[in-house]
């Protein structure tokens, strides 16, 4: 059995939609263990939780303004759908999702909006209290964010039952900085680092999403910790040379950030090759600003959005599937650290993959160090590496090889959750002493 552990965290877990990166970790847990508090409007489906509660930007609001409406909402395990619902047009969740939008726009105005809302401890309520003594957590596990709230409540709940907190850190929230002619920018920068400070200096274990993000906070806060990787669902299939002649060329994942561009200009880069080539992209993207230019490209083929079980047969059935990222100094702030799914699903899948974004993004540098991808940074030599992935089957077979080599390395369910099993096992035996 596992200790009884309660995620803090903005998405509800499952482990099949938004959040299944969370079963690298939580795969074995027993559900009556495993508990989560999150914010997101959308009601959960079933994972691993046995229990779960909800507190709105909505509701918070509602009761901020003096109306007799419970912040928080319980959720049970047997209770819960299977997979999501298609459409909820109920007003108040129609205006929970707006709210939710407005605080997840990563403005300084937002997040300080956020923090506003939040301070007052409008969710602490005697329901909120009572479902946690009814759990009686052992440990905290924090999904951190860029909103001063999630580390909050981890906070609280730490204090309340003399617990720790295990961080797991998959983005530089903390030394992530920039100039700005924002004066909010530097009160809500401060004010949360300030913050994280102080519950990482007291907390003294974490888990991270590569190596690279893990020397860096290890080093400067003094923490135990380690990479915890990503694992896949995605089954392996045999290898077979690139068709040539039309490959199937797949790309599938958020299309921001830059990511845009850089798929244009592969579709771009198989029009001068062959005209006929395509890049098929599937994304949940809803705004028509971002997919726009990838519609309007001849060379590539816009789907939208597909259930994760389409994506894992696209990908196995795929010549070549594809990881990309932007170039943009602005872009690369919120990817050098990254380290998606989209990693070790493509790892595991047996397919060509191709690579291309700034070396400074951390999904490009982790593909380079695994010698498994044909990986492109500049522009400018984009056709010539195209050419020779679909044209060199010895690279590609070289290249399936350390696929496999990757994804039993790093990649392994059981090799994940043993880590993170063991950091939590070792939070709870050494907290204060």
């Amino acid at each position: 059995m596992h200790p009884r552990c309660l995620i803090v965290g903005t998405i509800p877990y499952n482990p099949k939609e938004s959040s299944r990166a969370f079963d690298a970790y939580f795969h074995n847990w027993e559900p009556e263990n495993l508990a989560q508090v999150f914010s997101h409007a959308q009601d959960p489906i079933q994972g691993h939780c046995g229990t779960l509660y909800q507190i709105t930007d909505y509701r918070l609001l509602q009761r901020w303004k003096g109306k007799k409406v419970q912040t928080g909402k319980i959720f049970k395990y047997d209770n819960l759908k299977k997979q999501s619902p298609v459409s909820d047009n109920s007003d108040e969740r129609q205006l929970s999702k707006k709210a939710y939008r407005f605080g997840a726009n990563h403005t300084p105005l937002s997040h300080l909006l956020r923090k506003l809302l939040w301070r007052n401890k409008l969710w602490c309520t005697d329901e909120f209290n009572q479902w946690l003594d009814d759990f009686k957590p052992e440990c905290v596990f924090l999904s951190f964010s860029y909103d001063f709230f999630i580390p909050q409540i981890a906070d609280y709940i730490s204090k309340r039952y003399n617990i720790p907190i295990v961080s797991s850190i998959a983005d530089d929230y903390y030394f992530n900085t920039y100039i700005s002619i924002n004066p909010l920018y530097y009160w809500y920068k401060y004010s949360y680092r300030r913050m994280i400070k102080d519950l990482l200096t007291r907390n003294h274990y974490a888990i991270y999403i590569s190596d690279k993000i893990r020397d860096k906070y290890n080093n400067h806060f003094g923490l135990i910790g380690d990479t915890v990787y990503l694992t896949s669902e995605v089954p392996r299939r045999p290898f077979a040379p690139v068709n040539k002649e039309m490959p199937l060329i797949t790309y599938f994942g958020n299309i921001r950030m830059g990511r845009n561009h850089s798929l244009n200009a592969i579709g771009n880069a198989l029009g001068h090759i062959n005209g006929n080539y395509r890049l098929e992209v599937y994304s949940a993207e809803k705004d028509p600003k971002v997919y726009k230019e990838l519609e309007d490209n001849p060379n590539i083929y816009y789907g939208g959005t597909i259930p994760y079980l389409e994506v894992q047969k696209r990908m196995v059935g795929s010549d070549v599937t594809v990881i990309v990222e932007g170039f943009k100094e602005s872009e690369i702030r919120y990817s050098r650290y990254s380290l998606s799914t989209k990693a070790a699903d493509a790892l595991a899948s047996g397919a060509t993959i191709l690579t291309y974004g700034s070396p400074e993004c951390g999904i490009v540098e982790y593909m380079v160090s695994t010698g498994a991808s044909f990986v492109c940074s500049d522009s400018t030599s984009l056709v010539s590496v195209i050419e020779n992935m679909l044209s060199n089957t010895e690279l590609q077979k070289q290249y399936y090889n350390r696929q496999i080599i990757i994804t039993e390395q790093n990649h392994s369910l059981s090799s994940s959750c043993s880590i993170f099993e063991s950091i939590v096992l070792e939070s709870i035996q050494n907290y204060n002493k």
